[in-house]
């Protein structure tokens, strides 16, 4: 365990900030999953709805720097493009 004044607050400091990414992160995936699950069942109206949450609690994320921008954009264009080829 730390001693030092200033690497105990940089171990709060860390750990507030992998919960706050781990919750994103979390979020992010829970909403892939569902988009994926629409894609699956082959209903494209829950998909379009779905695709359209998951793309804003991407971008939210990648805004806040959990995520790399250009991995975000690859992420929502991937789910899309799933969207897209359906029938």
């Amino acid at each position: 365990m730390a001693n030092i004044k200033s690497a105990k607050k940089r171990i709060l400091v860390s750990q507030k900030k992998h919960d706050r990414n781990k919750s994103i992160k979390s979020s992010v995936k829970t909403a892939i999953r569902k988009v994926e699950a629409a894609v699956a069942a082959n209903d494209k109206a829950a998909a379009e709805k779905a695709l359209l949450a998951a793309t804003s609690t991407i971008d939210k994320a990648a805004t806040k720097g959990v995520y790399h921008k250009n991995n975000a954009a690859r992420k929502v264009s991937r789910l899309a493009k799933a969207v897209n080829a359906m029938a």
